[in-house]
């Protein structure tokens, strides 16, 4: 298949992989349920292609993967990110070959140096957690080798590899399959201690990077191998974040009936625990109301995710990166309501100010401001959106 791998839209990929495959419009539409026109419009950058099940019906409709169509260049920074990518591969191969080539190092130590790069990656100070992750995944595991400490190790190990490495990897744009074999050292790490709720943060980190692959039911079938007693603030917290990714799952999954349920558990949990931070998951009401407005963007319903994003108060989050992500979502909701296409641009700008990172290398959102892009103006808001679009490696 000749593809030109520097296809800088998702829908532009999508047309090379279609010609390439030699199958017209109409019959590739046809079989991903959607009709030529908005194909058509995919492909010309008007309309972005910014839902995962949508992903995944045109990749089954042209025999490829998922992962074929958003595999986008993304730009290269200034700060070594690329570097950093390549050395965190190194390291997780590492391990998967059980030669981490690390230092045994005490536990408190380990445990200290992994909470302060997990907080800086919820602060998304990416520069700083890429040059400590490989060292850090390198003595850890090799400490865990040692024998020593090992329980407590496994979920300290766990933590590191679901909001650390596969957190970062997520950010930087890296492959699914790279993410997911950060996932796969959280699952093994916490199968082998055993916990609850070390096993429901393992599986949180899973679901999500099945969710990212196109993986749907395998998503959920992870989602109900574990359960979480609430018998604690952390559980209790732990167990909301699940019940909204089964949610988000089922939308992908076009499950509408099975979407509302997790939600409204998750917003009954967060009565209960107030806005939280276990597990550097951020859960509470507000973080409730930014996965609200996820499931409603999978689902194609942006004046749904406007209305919740309008209630909220994203100053309340306790993370950077959840902060990014509700202005992400909000200006990728924008996009799609009449007469708010500056109001859409405002708000990619703002989740590009607090994460660079998360506006110019996530596949959804650089497909939105590739549409918007499509319709900008000679005025102060064009100039900024094709200054994001320019940074973000699109053609302008």
């Amino acid at each position: 298949m000749d593809v030109d791998d520097d296809a800088r839209t998702t829908g532009r990929r999508l047309r090379q992989i279609r010609q390439a495959r030699r199958k017209s419009l109409r019959v590739v539409a046809g079989l991903a349920g959607i009709s030529a026109g908005h194909l058509s419009r995919i492909e010309n950058g008007e309309r972005a292609l910014d839902r995962r099940s949508l992903i995944v019906a045109l990749a089954d409709a042209l025999q490829v993967a998922p992962s074929e169509l958003t595999k986008l260049p993304v730009p290269t920074s200034s700060n070594g990110d690329g570097d950093a990518v390549k050395a965190v591969r190194r390291a997780l191969i590492a391990v998967s070959r059980d030669d981490p080539a690390g230092q045994v190092i005490p536990v408190d130590v380990l445990r200290t140096r992994v909470e302060s790069l997990v907080t800086a990656q919820r602060q998304c100070q990416h520069e700083r957690v890429g040059r400590a992750l490989p060292g850090l995944i390198a003595d850890l595991h090799t400490s865990i080798a040692s024998g020593r400490d090992v329980q407590e190790l496994l979920a300290v190990a766990a933590l590191l590899h679901v909001q650390g490495s596969h957190a970062f990897l997520g950010d930087m744009g890296a492959t699914a399959d790279l993410c997911w074999q950060a996932a796969l050292l959280a699952r093994r790490a916490a199968r082998e201690h055993g916990g609850a709720d070390v096993i429901g943060l393992a599986v949180f980190g899973a679901a999500n990077g099945l969710l990212a692959a196109g993986e749907f039911g395998t998503a959920q079938d992870e989602l109900d191998s574990v359960t979480v007693p609430t018998t604690s603030p952390e559980s209790m917290q732990l167990a909301g974040m699940l019940a909204l990714s089964r949610s988000l799952v089922a939308a992908a999954d076009k499950r509408p009936g099975d979407m509302a349920a997790p939600l409204e558990q998750a917003a009954e949990l967060a009565v209960r625990t107030g806005d939280g931070n276990a597990y550097w998951l951020g859960f509470g009401s507000t973080n409730v109301g930014v996965w609200r407005m996820s499931v409603a963007l999978e689902a194609g319903d942006h004046p749904r995710a406007v209305a919740v994003a309008e209630t909220l108060h994203p100053e309340l989050l306790p993370s950077a990166t959840r902060q990014a992500t509700y202005w992400a979502n909000y200006g990728r909701a924008l996009a799609r309501i009449r007469g708010r296409h500056d109001d859409a641009v405002r708000a990619l700008r703002k989740a590009e100010l607090i994460s660079p990172a998360r506006v110019q290398r996530h596949p959804f959102v650089r497909d939105v401001i590739a549409e918007l892009v499509t319709r900008s103006r000679q005025d102060a808001v064009g100039r900024e959106l094709r200054g994001m679009a320019y940074r973000a490696g699109l053609p302008v």
